[in-house]
This record gives structure tokens, sequence and C-alpha cells, in this order.
């Protein structure tokens, strides 16, 4: 009887323990089914990055000044000093021209100088004796007159009427000696200034570089007649073509829809292609107009090439960085919902239940877009298939791992 009594008992225990432990395993159960239920949304953190607009550009380059060097007066090639392919400096002769009819006419001028300052020197005699001449004539007359004066009737009027005229007479030759004078020192400027003038044409029969640079062509050999560059009725030939190659100019053909961005001083990136060389420059002029016909805008940069390593007429590759943001807000590219002018996107709160939230949106890239406003750092937003959640729905994050950085390339022709 004990014995039944002790079993009802250990019994009537273990039931209320037993229905404990069904209870939770029952509430663990039904936790894992709902989460199990719940969909899923793969989600990325809002931020701060950099996004940078590119536009790349194929470019020629070209000589920063190309020259026809002309000879300034016409004559034979007496000698050549220069051929193609030569490195000259400023002021260095390339040329000698025969001209033997310009040496006469040098002899000439010459003569002519010494001569007016021979006609000088005596008109300056000349003058010198007349103004003696009319000194005494002058005294004379002046003594004459104060003694009449003096002693009315002591000097005959005719003798000093004669005294006067010759003083008068002598005055007038003095006049004349320095309108003389005068008219040789004229003659004398005018001989200088034409013997200056030959002697300039003279000096030009030596052909000389007006720049540093390389000769890219010749035209003419010792022996051949070249024409006066300065003839506008001859078609005259240069002596040869002098390229400024140290320093050349990257012409760019910026599109229409590019030219709000492009300013002096910008950053440019040259990949020259034959050379396997990567160089870096900056905008530092543009037309300001567009081709008509191609709907672009030439812009140039200048390149450094003292070595001559880069041939005029070669191409490169070029990167314009058109538009750049630091430090900005970025979302993925995905992650928007676009309806026109307007853009939102689906936001994962800390109780992982989503919500819609309107952005304003800024520059994009291949794979990131800047949010002006709508967002903050830290926010998640989900990434892809927004059309299968709903507002206030529960959902399980995942986690996306984004780029801090993204460039959004342009292409606008290659080379061909």
């Amino acid at each position: 009887m004990r014995k039944r009594l002790s079993l009802v008992l250990a019994v009537g225990l273990a039931l209320p323990a037993t229905a404990g432990l069904i209870a939770c395993s029952s509430k663990a159960g039904n936790s894992e089914a709902i989460a199990a239920e719940m969909p899923s949304a793969t989600v990325a953190a809002v931020r701060r990055g950099t996004i940078t607009h590119t536009l790349n550009l194929a470019g020629q380059f070209q000589p920063y000044q190309v020259i026809d060097v002309h000879a300034k007066v016409s004559g034979y090639i007496r000698h050549i000093y220069v051929d193609i392919g030569d490195r000259v400096r400023q002021g260095q002769l390339l040329a000698d021209l025969e001209v033997p009819e310009l040496n006469a006419q040098l002899k000439g001028t010459v003569s002519e100088v010494a001569r007016s300052k021979e006609e000088i020197s005596r008109a300056s005699h000349e003058v010198a004796r007349a103004q003696s001449e009319h000194a005494a004539l002058h005294a004379d007359y002046t003594r004459l007159k104060q003694a009449s004066e003096a002693q009315p009737g002591l000097i005959a009027e005719q003798e000093l009427d004669d005294a006067e005229a010759k003083d008068l007479a002598s005055g007038e030759k003095v006049d004349a000696a320095k309108s003389a004078l005068a008219a040789a020192r004229q003659q004398s400027e005018s001989a200088g200034a034409d013997n200056e003038r030959v002697s300039a044409l003279a000096g030009y029969t030596r052909v000389t570089a007006p720049i540093d640079g390389v000769i890219v062509w010749r035209y003419a050999d010792t022996g051949a007649l070249i024409q006066s560059g300065t003839s506008s009725d001859t078609q005259s030939l240069p002596v040869v073509k002098l390229s400024q190659s140290s320093l050349l100019r990257l012409r760019l053909p910026v599109p229409e829809d590019a030219v709000q961005y492009i300013h002096d001083g910008a950053d440019v990136t040259l990949q020259v292609e034959a050379l396997q060389r990567s160089i870096t420059g900056k905008i530092v002029r543009f037309t300001r107009d567009l081709s008509l016909a191609t709907r672009t805008m030439e812009t140039e940069v200048d390149v450094q090439n003292k070595d001559l390593s880069l041939t005029p007429g070669m191409y490169a590759n070029t990167t314009l960085e058109l538009e750049r943001r630091d430090k900005v807000l970025t979302i993925p590219v995905q992650a928007a919902i676009r309806n026109g002018n307007q853009a939102s996107v689906l936001v994962v709160d800390e109780q992982n239940h989503v919500q819609t939230r309107r952005v304003l949106l800024g520059l994009q890239g291949n794979t990131l877009v800047e949010v002006k406003s709508g967002l903050s750092e830290g926010d998640r937003v989900i990434t892809g298939g927004q059309s299968n959640y709903q507002p206030g729905e529960a959902v399980r994050p995942k986690i996306e791992q984004l780029p801090s950085a993204d460039i959004s390339e342009e292409q606008s022709g290659g080379q061909n």
C-alpha cells in the first residue's frame, strides 16, 4: 500500500515537469519556423566615398610651332649647313646666300655716307667763313654809323649806304651757308639710313634659325636660286622647315556634352601606346568654339619633349577628369528606384523592417551613385529585387560590402 502511494506521487510530480519541457520546445520550434519564413534581403550600408567622372579621348601630338624659314633677299645659296633631323638653336646659321649686286649697293652706300660727311665739313667751313666776313662788315658799318651820328656830315651818305648794304648781304650769306649745312646734314642722314637698309639686307644673306627646333624638311641645295620671301607677286621657295618639337601640343576633340567641364588647369592623363609610356599634363588652352562639322571643341595640352622621344603625329589615349566628388554619401546604383525625376530606396531599419525613403541623387559612377539628401551614413539599403518587398515587412538582412571609390569612364573615340 505504501509502495503504490509513492508511485502515484512520483508520477504526479513528473507530469508538470514534462509539460514544461514540451512547452519550451514548442516555443523554440515556432521561433525557428518564423525566422525561416522571413525573406532575406541583400543590403549595403550607406558610406562615404569618392566618385569620379572621366572622359577618354584619342589625341594627336603636334609641334608647338612649325615655321617655313624664308630668305628676305633673293640670291643663290652659297652653302647650306643643315639637313633634315638636325637640331638647331635660335640664331644658328642655316645657310649663306650669294648676292653680288647687294655687295655693290653696300659699297655705294658706304661711299655716299663718306661723301655726305665731307659735304657737311665743307658746309661748316663755309658757315664759319661767312660768319667771319659778316662780323667784319657789320663792325665797319657800325663804326661808320656811330661816327655819322656823332658828327653829322662827316661820313658821306653814299659810303654809309654801301656799308649797310654790304652788312646785310653778308648776313644773307651766313643764312645761306647755314641752310646749305642743314641740307648737307639731311643728305648725310638719308645716306646713313640707306646704308643701314642695305647693310641689313646684306645681313639677310645669312639665313638663321628664328627659334630652337628640328629641321623637318630641306627645300634647297647649294647653288639653288632663292626668291625673296617678302615678295607678294612670287611663290617663294623656303630654305628649310623648322619644327619646335621640344614642346608639343596634344590636341583633343572634346565633344559638345563635355565642353562645360573643360577649364584651364584640368588634369589629363596620357597613355602613349607606341612608347608604352604614361604622362600627366594639364589643359592649357581651348578654342571656346564648337566645330559645326564635328560638334567638338579643340582643346590642347602642352607636353614637354626635351629628349625628343615623342614624335609629332603620334597618338595618345587621354583621360580627362570631368567631375569629382570626394567624401560624399554613396549607395549602389541598383539600390535606387527611379521614377522620372524622382528616386527612392528601400531602407532596413534597426528592427529589420522595410521602409521606403525618398532620396536626392547626384553624380553617378559605374557602381556607386552620390546621395545628396534622404539618407544618413550607416543606413542600410536593399540593393536588388525591391519589388519583392513591402513597406513594414520584416526581412533577414545580408550585408554586402561596397567599394569606397568609383570611376565612371565615358568613351569618345579611340585610336585608329
